[in-house]
């Protein structure tokens, strides 16, 4: 069955998505062990998350123009075994130069699966519902939530896997966080079985595409950059901070973590159940404004409280996030790759930029002193949403361009 087989697709690309992005997560897990282990400060640990951040942000947009011209399913395993041999490598070597570049080459892992993976995803959900051109509509944005949660479970396990594996054995035992990759490449070979069988019985359709909003394409990628700047930010040092305020070691740190990412799986399947009734756009901007209060509230709130506020930072940060990327590639039809690449990618690792800022700020005043500023990004991102219109879904069924199996002349 058609829907069945696109059904076990998404499933596959979500927990494949999952394998890939906890090598995102394990940069920022891996802090305070290079902290503790490397003497890094505060500048120095936020260099390791710019060096991830700083060639996939380039990278991914680049991968997502490339798919958008040819797709290039082949992409997803070979970036899964990158992304993973990168952070393996990471703690195997002394020098800070061979660890920003080990770093570096999972960035570029993580950067080449996302623009593919997603437009695998949208394709996969629209021929669930049965409306392939229904662009936006609720097979679209929901597919994508369940997309976007395995991405957000990656998220989450990654402090318990790089606290199990390193928190025992020392950044020594990095090379053992290389078997997410190994099983991500693997689960990653039937999809590319049923896409090569699709394509055997001519089952692909020819795009259609509709017209670009590039402008509210641009102010949807500000606010996912204020956006990334707010996550990023926390990700990176949320664990020291929540060691300082708490006590008790890195676990608290590391429990810190966890809620941060797991509210984020939460805040995905959310997302999309709350646009079906009130639209993407309304649903984003309400979040951000929840945001907004719970980060002010976990910089200044004294005590266990902290924990509540970042799952509430959490869910009021990945609300909007698979949202973005469908308005993302409905504001953007005819380029759906680079549409992915720069929402899920660019504007995503552009936050990492900013960490080095706040790792300077830190180690002249004090951690809080230099998180502080955070609260204003979420503010941003609701102000930029207030200018978004709602994608008008069309009424005919087409896919858009990008999606089928062979590229568009233009």
């Amino acid at each position: 069955m058609p829907k069945n087989s696109d059904r076990r697709s998404i499933l596959l690309l979500s927990v494949g998505h999952s394998c890939v992005d906890v090598y995102q997560g394990a940069v920022a897990a891996l802090v305070p062990f290079f902290a503790a282990e490397r003497h890094y400060g505060y500048a120095a640990v936020s260099g390791v998350v710019l060096a991830a951040s700083l060639l996939s942000s380039v990278a991914q947009p680049l991968f997502g123009a490339l798919t958008d011209r040819r797709p290039l399913p082949w992409l997803l395993p070979v970036s899964t075994l990158l992304g993973g041999a990168g952070i393996a490598l990471s703690g195997v070597s002394g020098s800070y130069g061979l660890t920003l570049a080990f770093v570096a080459l999972s960035g570029v892992g993580v950067a080449a699966y996302h623009p593919e993976s997603a437009r695998m995803a949208r394709l996969a959900a629209q021929r669930v519902q049965g409306a392939a051109g229904s662009q936006g509509g609720p097979g679209t944005h929901r597919g994508m939530a369940w997309f976007s949660l395995g991405g957000n479970l990656g998220f989450a396990a990654a402090p318990l896997l790089v606290a199990a594996v390193v928190g025992t054995g020392g950044l020594r035992l990095t090379p053992l966080l290389v078997l997410p990759a190994l099983a991500g490449a693997a689960l990653c070979l039937p999809v590319l079985r049923e896409l090569e069988r699709r394509r055997a019985a001519g089952a692909a359709q020819v795009p259609v595409p509709a017209a670009d909003d590039r402008a509210a394409f641009l102010r949807l990628s500000l606010a996912v950059v204020c956006r990334s700047i707010a996550f990023v930010g926390l990700s990176t040092f949320l664990s020291l901070f929540a060691t300082q305020r708490l006590g008790g070691g890195p676990a608290a740190g590391t429990a810190a973590l966890v809620v941060l990412y797991a509210g984020g799986a939460v805040g995905s399947v959310l997302g999309g159940a709350l646009a079906d009734r009130w639209g993407r756009v309304a649903v984003a901007r309400r979040s951000y404004l929840v945001a907004a209060v719970a980060v002010a509230g976990m910089l200044l709130v004294p005590g266990p409280a902290l924990y509540l506020f970042v799952a509430l930072t959490s869910a009021g940060l990945y609300v909007p996030f698979s949202l973005q990327v469908t308005l993302g590639q409905d504001y953007l039809p005819s380029r759906i790759g680079t549409a992915s690449g720069i929402t899920l990618g660019l504007t995503v690792s552009i936050g990492g930029l900013a960490s080095p800022v706040i790792g300077s700020l830190a180690d002249a005043t004090s951690l809080r002193t230099a998180l502080l500023p955070l609260v204003l990004m979420p503010v941003l991102s609701w102000a930029l949403f207030r200018t978004l219109p709602e994608p008008v879904v069309p009424s005919a069924g087409s896919e858009p361009a990008g999606a089928g199996t062979a590229p568009v002349s233009r």
